[in-house]
């Protein structure tokens, strides 16, 4: 019997390497090969230390590309070691190696599926870190308590897959959950992958607010946009930007300067609010809350193909019924369904613990093929 799985693993391990082979191409890992070897060649010349802001760019591709292709390089390295273990176990008729078989090339599936999403990523800043807001819609403590429930949900995300996220802004419900909240999730493509979560979020539950025990529909905001580096031209005029300051509070705790260091910033021809309060002085604060609201005008302008960013009317987003991009049910039933590819699950709490790589995968593929649902 046994033998007869090797035989089974063996053809599907054949059937992997035409796809590694593609995947090889999609990476373009030849051309990252040639890239590595001239940026090497480039750290290695005279004078590169000489300018610091240069060197730690070139640094930072070097790093990418060596990772990038290491990764590739060990799925090859995987495929054929289990290969081998076929063969042997076949030769020798040896079903002790059935459960390191198993094992070994779901990994390998995992991690040539993950670098295929990967290699979708091609938009200009998908690479980059991501910043994460929170907005709760209207409906008070149940539409807070649910903002609270998403931002869990993407610091789980976070975590779950190796990248760093820091609070930049925090602002407390007023009985429980939160008002809003910004965070910055640092790590490779972390923007490429949390882009499809930009948009308003639909929660039907019974509230725990609720003595009555109604059910109740809660909406929340997440806007998701890629930090963009300072080198990137953009004119903000200073007489467009009203400056507040106030003093810090929410999650933080004693690392929250509670003096009246926290800013925040109004574009005004926009609307766009951005704020800041986890630093520990003003102008450390409106640094960073400069560097969020570059980022955000350079988004608007380039995903509505506008030419300067005078043409950014400043439209807000409505939380509300219709606008939806996704609905999580937690009775009668479980489900929580994706309204743009139809990609759902029904074990809502896996998905709030921040199991949410179906979504994020569903999006991707949609966008690369154009095959969206059909509302």
């Amino acid at each position: 019997m046994a033998r007869i799985e090797f035989g089974e693993y063996k053809v599907k391990l054949s059937g992997l390497h035409p796809k590694l082979d593609a995947l090889a191409e999609s990476l373009d890992i030849a051309r990252g090969r040639d890239d590595l070897e001239r940026l090497h060649a480039q750290i290695e010349s005279p004078g590169f230390w000489d300018n610091q802001e240069t060197s730690q760019k070139v640094m930072k591709q070097a790093r990418q590309l060596e990772a990038k292709i290491e990764r590739y390089e060990k799925m090859c390295g995987d495929w054929d070691d289990l290969t081998t273990i076929c063969e042997m176990a076949i030769e020798e008729d040896d079903d002790s190696m059935l459960d390191e078989l198993t094992e070994g090339y779901a990994a390998l599936e995992e991690k040539m599926e993950r670098a295929r999403l990967e290699s979708l990523l091609t938009g200009e800043y998908d690479g980059n870190n991501a910043l994460v807001s929170f907005q709760a819609g209207a409906g008070g403590t149940e539409a807070q308590d649910w903002c609270q429930m998403l931002y869990r949900m993407y610091t789980h995300w976070a975590e779950r897959h190796g990248f760093t996220y820091k609070i930049l802004d925090y602002l407390d419900g007023d009985e429980a959950g939160l008002k809003s909240a910004s965070i910055m999730i640092e790590g490779e493509n972390a923007y490429g992958f949390l882009k499809s979560e930009n948009g308003v979020h639909r929660l039907v539950r019974v509230s725990p607010f609720d003595a009555a025990g109604r059910r109740h529909t809660s909406f929340s905001a997440v806007e998701v946009i890629p930090e963009i580096s300072d080198d990137t031209e953009v004119d903000i005029r200073p007489e467009d930007i009203e400056m507040q300051v106030y003093r810090s509070s929410g999650a933080g705790g004693q690392h929250i300067n509670k003096t009246s260091s926290a800013v925040r910033l109004i574009h005004k021809p926009t609307g766009i609010v951005v704020s800041c309060q986890t630093q520990r002085d003003q102008f450390q604060n409106k640094e960073t809350c400069m560097r969020m609201l570059r980022s955000k005008l350079i988004e608007i302008k380039e995903r509505e193909h506008l030419e300067k960013i005078s043409d950014i009317k400043g439209a807000q987003q409505k939380i509300e019924w219709g606008s939806q991009i996704r609905s999580y049910v937690f009775m009668p039933y479980t489900l929580a369904k994706d309204t743009r590819t139809g990609y759902e699950m029904t074990n809502i709490n896996a998905v709030m613990d921040g199991e949410i790589d179906g979504f994020i995968n569903a999006y991707l593929t949609c966008a690369a093929t154009g095959t969206w649902v059909t509302k």
